[in-house]
């Protein structure tokens, strides 16, 4: 996967977020996608995440996941 810079990062619109009001758990990519998966995962384990935001991100990553390229 590639790095995602300050710059692509701001470029991508809410819709390639899994959280799009936090701007958080970018899913423009199948591997970013993923990625965000096991980091929800891993936050929602610590107590960083709620269980609502932890299905959202989910939901929103195999939507994504889902997808042919």
């Amino acid at each position: 996967m590639s790095h995602l810079t300050q710059e692509e990062r701001d470029n991508l619109p809410d819709s390639a977020f899994a959280l799009p009001e936090k701007r958080a758990y970018p899913i423009d990519t199948r591997a970013r996608a993923s990625n965000a998966k096991a980091r929800a995962t891993q936050e929602y384990e610590r107590g960083l995440l709620t269980t609502e935001e932890h299905a959202r991100i989910d939901k929103a990553a195999d939507r994504r996941l889902a997808q042919d390229d």
